[in-house]
């Protein structure tokens, strides 16, 4: 199987396909990271690759896996992140 691309090897992929540096294209991540976070509770759309939504989860009962004992997990707020449609129908391909 082969390996998960690093940070490293995405810049450099990036660079070779474009005109600009590993250095331009790190501070364009890190622009749309910091982009993403600050309008995480509004939504935050990539066009054709997803969506980042907040979602509210409510409190359940579950179990301790070595005792089987129920707990109380409390209700909270987490981060989802929702594929686009194309981008799953490319990769797992269209049923």
């Amino acid at each position: 199987m082969a390996k998960m691309m690093t940070k490293s090897a995405t810049l450099g992929h990036l660079a070779q396909k474009t005109t600009l540096s590993k250095k331009q294209i790190a501070d364009i991540l890190d622009e749309m990271l910091s982009l993403a976070c600050k309008e995480a509770k509004n939504g935050f759309v990539l066009p054709g690759f997803g969506k980042l939504v907040l979602a509210n989860r409510k409190a359940r009962i579950g179990r301790n896996p070595q005792t089987g004992e129920p707990l109380k997990i409390p209700a909270k707020r987490v981060c989802k992140f929702r594929l686009a449609k194309s981008l799953k129908d490319a990769v797992l391909g269209k049923k």
